[in-house]
Parts: C-alpha cells; sequence; structure tokens
C-alpha cells in the first residue's frame, strides 16, 4: 500500500422524494420477508454517492416494513484506489466494523479485492437475471469464472467538442473520427488561433495516465502492459509506442491546455474558449454539466477517434458495486434488493435521472435492456445542443476496443507507470525515456504480474 488514504464523510444528503406515478415496484427479489435489523448500509464510492443515496434512502423509506431502521450512510473516495488501499488495511488489522458493506470499484480493484478474499462471490445471484442486463455487463468483475461485483454502469470513450469553436476556425468534427483527423484539428486550432485554443487538457498529475492511458489510448492501439504469462512487456509493446508517442505528439507540439482535471481551473478555461475538445469517457457530461455554464448548449459528443492501424473504437469502462465480506455479512440480501430496484425498476430510474438534471447531478446509462428500450433515455440534452447524449453514450459501444488485461499487480502497476507520467510532463524526461522507466520499474519492483 503506497498512498495513505484520507475519505471525506458526507454528513448531510439530499433527500428528495421519487414519485413512482403509479409505478410497480420491481420486485424485492432474494431476502423476502425478512426484516433487517438497524443500523446503516455504509457504501464507500467516488464521485458524488451523495446522489446515489438519494436513491437508496426513499427504497428504504419505500420498505420499512422489512427494513424499519436501517439507513444509507455514503462515504466520498477522492479515488477507487484509495478505497482499496484502506478497505485492504482495515482487513489487514482485523477491525471488520469499519469496513463498508459495498464498495464501489473498477476491474483493477475487482481483480486485486477479491483475490485477496475482501469481496462477496454474486455469481449465483447474478447468473438467474443476466438475461435482463447488457451483455457483457459483469465481465469485468469476472475473475476465473466467479462474478464478484454487480454492474453500475457500462459507459464508452466518448470525444466531446465545442462547436461555435470548430466552426469559427474551419474544422469539421467528422475528421476527427481518426487520430489523424483529430491531431490535424488540435494544429488547426493552434495556427488559426494563435495558440489561444488547445485541442484538449493534460494535467500534471496522475488523471493523465488514468484517462488518456489505462482508459483511453491504451487499449485503443492494443497496448499491454503485461503478456499472457505476466511477463512486462510495456518497454516493447508497439501498442504502448503507438499510444503514449501519439500523446507525446500532441504534447509536445503545445496541443493540449496544462490544468488540473476536477478543479475549478479546468471548467474556466473551458468556458472561455480555451479548450475545445475532450477525449474522455462518458462521465465527463455529469462534470461538464454541471460546471460550466458560459457554453452551455454550444457541445455535442461523438465517438472516440480511431487509430488507423487497429481501427477499433474506445474501449468501454465498467464499474461495479461489490458487496464486502465483513464476516457478519447482515444487509448483503438488502443491498441487493436496493441495486436490482435501481437497475430495474423504470419509473422511479427515470424520475431520478430527471431529478440529476435538474440538480447538475451525476447519472449514467442503465445497463437493464428494458430501461434502455425506453424513450426517455432517446430524448434531447438542451446541454448538448438538442443532441441526444443518452443515445450518444449508448452509441460509443460500438465498435469497442478490447479492455487491457487486468492482473492483481495493477493497482501498483498503476502507481508506478503514473509516476514517470508525471515526470515527463514536468519536461524531466522524454517520452521515450518514460516507456523505458515504466518497464525498468515495474520489472525492478513488481518483476511479474501476478495474475488472477
Amino acid at each position: 500500500m503506497k498512498k495513505t488514504l484520507v475519505a471525506l464523510l458526507l454528513t448531510a444528503a439530499l433527500l428528495v422524494p421519487l414519485s413512482a406515478g403509479g409505478s410497480k415496484e420491481a420486485g424485492k427479489g432474494p431476502g423476502g420477508s425478512k426484516v433487517y435489523p438497524e443500523g446503516d448500509i455504509l457504501i464507500w464510492a467516488t464521485g458524488q454517492p451523495q446522489f446515489r443515496k438519494m436513491y437508496y434512502q426513499a427504497f428504504l423509506d419505500r420498505h420499512r416494513d422489512i427494513a424499519p431502521k436501517v439507513n444509507i450512510e455514503v462515504v466520498s473516495l477522492k479515488t477507487m484506489a484509495e478505497g482499496q488501499q484502506k478497505l485492504a488495511m482495515y482487513a489487514l488489522s482485523g477491525d471488520y466494523k469499519s469496513l463498508p458493506e459495498v464498495i464501489m470499484l473498477d476491474t483493477v480493484g475487482v481483480v486485486e479485492l477479491s483475490t485477496a478474499g475482501l469481496l462477496q462471490d454474486v455469481t449465483d445471484y447474478y447468473n438467474k437475471i443476466a438475461d435482463q442486463f447488457v451483455d457483457g455487463a459483469v465481465a469485468d468483475s469476472t475473475v476465473k469464472g466467479r462474478i464478484f461485483g454487480l454492474p453500475d454502469a457500462v459507459r464508452p470513450q466518448l470525444l466531446y467538442y465545442n462547436v461555435p469553436i470548430l466552426k469559427k476556425y474551419g474544422i469539421d468534427p467528422a475528421g476527427m473520427s481518426t487520430f489523424d483527423g483529430y491531431y490535424q484539428a488540435g494544429r488547426q486550432l493552434k495556427e488559426k488561433s494563435g495558440g489561444e485554443v488547445f485541442l484538449s487538457y493534460v494535467d500534471p498529475g496522475n488523471w493523465t495516465w488514468r484517462y488518456w492511458g489505462r482508459r483511453g489510448l491504451m487499449p485503443q492501439a492494443g497496448a499491454r502492459i503485461w503478456d499472457d504469462q505476466g511477463n512486462i512487456v510495456i518497454g516493447s509493446d508497439p501498442g504502448t509506442k503507438l499510444a503514449l508517442n501519439f500523446f507525446d505528439k500532441l504534447n509536445t507540439e503545445g496541443l493540449l491546455y496544462k490544468t488540473r482535471m476536477m478543479q475549478q481551473p479546468i471548467y474556466e478555461a473551458t468556458d472561455s474558449g480555451k479548450i475545445a475538445t475532450f477525449y474522455i469517457g462518458a462521465h465527463w457530461a455529469e462534470f461538464m454539466r454541471k460546471n460550466l455554464t458560459r457554453t452551455a448548449g454550444e457541445w455535442r459528443v461523438m465517438n472516440a477517434p480511431v487509430f488507423k492501424e487497429v481501427g477499433k473504437g474506445g474501449a468501454p469502462v465498467s464499474t461495479f458495486f461489490c458487496l464486502v465480506d465483513t464476516k457478519t455479512n447482515e444487509y448483503t440480501e438488502l443491498f441487493k434488493m436496493l441495486w436490482y430496484d435501481f437497475q430495474t425498476n423504470i419509473d422511479l430510474r427515470n424520475a431520478w435521472v430527471a431529478e440529476m438534471e435538474k440538480l447538475k447531478g451525476p447519472y449514467s446509462n442503465p445497463v437493464s435492456k428494458a430501461m434502455l428500450a425506453h424513450p426517455f433515455w432517446q430524448e434531447p440534452s438542451p446541454f448538448f445542443d438538442g443532441q441526444s447524449f443518452r443515445k450518444a453514450e449508448g452509441d460509443g459501444l460500438a465498435n469497442p476496443s478490447k479492455n487491457m488485461m487486468v492482473t492483481a499487480s495493477d493497482a501498483e502497476a498503476d502507481i508506478i507507470i503514473s509516476a514517470e507520467l508525471e515526470k515527463y510532463i514536468a519536461g524531466e524526461q522524454s517520452m521515450t525515456q518514460a516507456i523505458a522507466a515504466m518497464d525498468r520499474e515495474l520489472k525492478l519492483k513488481v518483476k511479474k504480474a501476478k495474475l488472477p
């Protein structure tokens, strides 16, 4: 465990009543009429979990017959890695009372914590209802044939672009369907604006590896950190060179505006017209809607560009709610009910999303086939120039790249790789040197990946 984790406890959460509009409950699922003991279901999650609390708390309030004194408590984590490390520390010390009942994880976290025996196996539960959800929804939470995470979202990599900026400088968005075209758009923006408008951004910290690397260019280039036997190959891998050398070209030619992600300066720079596009996951729409005011209504979205050498679109990023093995596991079946209702109760989910739109809160496309087919998920968005962002998000899942292989060593590898990228962005080394350093440090500190 490389970093000390600080979790921000949310001491207050919005409680907005949700109207079912006469809808029929999706069903209680496993658990039947069992009455659950007084207490809190503690959920650790990144993002803004207080908004999800609104839905889950409302569910409990509707079901006081089985949960008369049960409530939701949420803790917001800066990164999923923080949650992984903090949970592991509690478990190692034997402090199971401090563990959450539920933790939000991506693939790296699922592999790491399930391998350590800290997550509950939900295979038998999920397989009974799997036909109700999109294909591949649990692919990234499946380790050695067993499922350790309930799917919360499957979100594509997308390209957001400011319509007036591109129009002003004579750039056709269709030309950005390839990375060559995306690069040429950046050069044109720099030349015609006198260096005042940037193609996109670069973060000097660890977000660059997360968003440009692991979730973006690397899977689209077919890049690898390890081979199938767990040997470290990042230093010689052609996909890695394709991905990171393209990023290097954008950066060294001054096409990326240096600023911190998820902080006010990036929103101010975007609203002032300095940043024209974002190549990033679908989750970014939530931050744009919440933080961009002057350019609201100017944005549209398209599928991620492709490398002509590979021809694959963006890789989908899945997140999961994982049940932690707290030893007592007293709320396991109750949380399954909460999760199932959120994923399948069309009227209540749509009402919650409508409330999120008003509050500029986060939400993602559902993983339920029936819910995705509902007209609500095709509605236009004023923020996105009348385009249906929900439909665009679904379209972005077409022609997907395969996500990078994840091992039980990837959490440590992410720290090592990110540190070398940060040195590169700071001007302390070239990209060639950075890739060589990644390879060297991984071989020194990890030696070989622990395959799940």
